[in-house]
């Protein structure tokens, strides 16, 4: 019978790195944390060959005496949880800190070579320690200003099982970008530098606004193509800056999202994000926003995943009602605004002069060029027969004329997309504004005042309203997902659909929404169930019901092509001032584009 016996102890911190230093940029993470939580005010990062080689944090922080540098060195030994709730049941739950660095340092420690040096606010000097692979190597004096500086270098040189399933350089470099990025967003109060070999990559100072420190990291445009957030809803608080609809990307890696100021991965944040934009983008689309939520610590447990880039809410429901929500009510302050960001090849355009057909001059100047004088009379001839046909030529071409233009009424800063004045291509509508030029897609933008209608109307409760099925449906499903049905079939029974549980594995179903009526119960149930164990809430269900709605705004609005009267241009528009969410489609396109009164000055030189 094998023989049960303890591990070494080099050989558990090894295991235990296993779980928590993945890469280089998991490393990064935790002594960037760790620096955070020292109370400095500066902290620099420097990473060679992608962190693979080297990766040095140097922070102004709080620093260490030599006995707790012998002690952060341990396992299980830490700062970070106070003596007075040491033994008190659910102390880990009530820890502020970002993490505890009794774990980190001697799980890195344990698979490359650490050198951590440190000194107190106020001592004489500094201390340095060294462990090779586990190995203590080094302890004695070392000159540095107040703070710390941990160095990793080699990192699994001596594992090389977990070296070999590394990626490139520049791989695990993006990876640490990643990660610095984030930390560094969550404190705009710390000064952060960040450097990959001998280039600086980002340089932040300290005291930022936060919606200034997000768009200098994430995008520049960001500020100026979204809405700040600032709400409460009892001890929840949501803060950030969300990117318009029409601000949108391809990928949802522009998504930050963050609990009591830690960055986390979270399926049920995503997905919450997802319903709030669910009716503003197209579903290959995703937001561009950071989001930073705060809730009291014990509401919330960050203990789910060794990295903590998961978390687990007590109130899943409530915390997702409250992002939904408070998304919807921020994007409202700013839901007749479209991102204002005119492709450059399409503006690039304007620049290029048009080439005329040549004149009758021209064509007189080519007949008389001195190439024959002999023939005078057959080059009048020529030229009379070229100017009859120039003359044909004008009378044959489009003779129309625009309405009689308004002059702007005095108030006209009270009208942001300005006075119709034509139309384009029965298409596109140009109005001119107080500051500039607007152009106006009818058809995007009618189709958003329909659907907005058509809510205001209640149509989304008729849309909900249940059909009966004639034989109530039996869909077999897992014991699990039959669970999470049955605690929602009371909100799902609101939205059109009754289910009851039929067994341990089915579910009854006997009635669908009646917008719905044609769909096959049973992947329906599938694709709630699905969505249910993703987001923890039925999501898709709404969104179906929402593409329902979109789909007759679709077909009740203005189309492409259709000619409009000015009056009814300029109905449209103040229509469009009117309503909200106007500034974007249903598919998180822009309905409006708006060329400032400069801007079009420089076409034409004149700046």
């Amino acid at each position: 019978m094998p023989e049960i016996r303890r591990l070494p102890e080099t050989l558990v911190n090894r295991i235990a790195a296993g779980e928590v230093v993945e890469r280089p940029a998991s490393a990064l993470k935790e002594l960037v944390e760790n620096a955070i939580d020292s109370g400095a005010s500066r902290i620099a990062v420097r990473i060679v060959d992608g962190g693979l080689s080297r990766i040095e944090v140097t922070d102004d922080g709080c620093g260490m005496s030599p006995q707790e540098m012998a002690l952060a060195l341990e396992r299980h030994a830490t700062s970070k949880l106070p003596e007075s709730l040491v033994g008190e049941e659910g102390a880990i739950e009530r820890v502020a800190s970002l993490g505890f660095r009794g774990e980190a340092l001697p799980s890195i420690a344990s698979v490359a070579r650490l050198t951590l040096e440190s000194r107190p606010q106020g001592a004489g000097e500094g201390w340095k320690c060294v462990v090779d692979h586990g190995d203590p190597c080094e302890d004695g004096p070392a000159a540095l200003p107040p703070g710390t500086r941990v160095r990793v270098e080699n990192l699994f040189a001596r594992v090389p099982a977990r070296r070999k399933f590394l990626r490139t350089a520049r791989s695990e470099y993006a990876a640490c970008h990643d990660v610095v990025r984030r930390l560094a967003m969550a404190r705009p109060d710390i000064a952060f530098t960040f450097e990959h070999g001998e280039r600086r990559i980002l340089s932040l100072q300290a005291d930022q606004p936060l919606a200034g420190r997000v768009a200098q990291i994430v995008a520049r445009e960001l500020e100026a193509n979204g809405v700040a957030i600032d709400l409460e809803r009892g001890a929840m608080k949501l803060t950030g800056i969300a990117g318009l609809p029409t601000y949108n990307r391809g990928v949802a890696d522009h998504q930050y999202l963050f609990v009591n100021g830690r960055p986390v991965k979270d399926r049920l944040l995503s997905g919450a994000v997802r319903g709030a934009y669910a009716d503003m983008l197209a579903r290959d689309r995703h937001a561009v926003l950071a989001l930073f939520l705060d809730l009291p610590a014990q509401e919330v447990d960050v203990n789910v995943h060794p990295a903590k880039t998961e978390v687990r809410f007590r109130d899943a429901a409530g915390v997702r009602g409250f992002i939904v929500s408070g998304l919807r009510q921020a994007l409202a302050t700013g839901d007749r605004r479209s991102a204002q960001a005119p492709d450059a090849a399409a503006m690039g355009r304007w620049q290029s002069e048009p080439v005329a057909e040549p004149a009758p001059a021209a064509a007189l100047q080519s007949i008389f060029s001195g190439r024959d004088w002999s023939a005078p009379a057959a080059g009048v001839r020529e030229a009379s027969q070229a100017w009859r046909e120039h003359e044909q030529d004008v009378m044959a071409s489009p003779q129309g004329r625009a309405e009689q233009a308004a002059p702007l009424p005095d108030d006209a800063a009270r009208y942001p997309l300005g006075i119709a004045r034509g139309q384009v291509a029965n298409t596109y509508i140009v109005a001119e504004a107080a500051d500039g030029l607007v152009l106006v897609d009818q058809h995007a933008a009618h189709e958003r005042l329909v659907l907005e209608r058509l809510r205001a109307a209640g149509a989304g409760d008729s849309v909900a309203r249940a059909q009966a099925l004639l034989i109530p449906e039996v869909v077999e499903l897992e014991e699990t997902a039959c669970d999470r049905l049955e605690d929602a079939a009371e909100k799902l029974a609101g939205l059109g659909l009754a289910i009851e549980r039929f067994g341990p594995g089915a579910m009854l179903v006997r009635s669908v929404p009646h917008s719905l009526r044609k769909s096959d119960p049973a992947r329906l149930l599938q694709d709630i169930a699905d969505d249910l164990a993703h987001h923890g809430e039925a999501l898709l269900l709404g969104e179906k019901l929402d593409l329902v709605l979109a789909t007759m705004a679709c077909h009740g609005s203005v189309r492409a092509g259709r000619v409009l009267s000015v009056a009814e241009m300029n109905a449209l528009l103040r229509e469009m001032e009117r309503t909200p969410r106007s500034g974007q489609c249903n598919h998180g396109r822009p309905t409006w584009v708006k060329l400032k009164m400069e801007d079009v000055e420089k076409l034409f030189g004149r700046h």
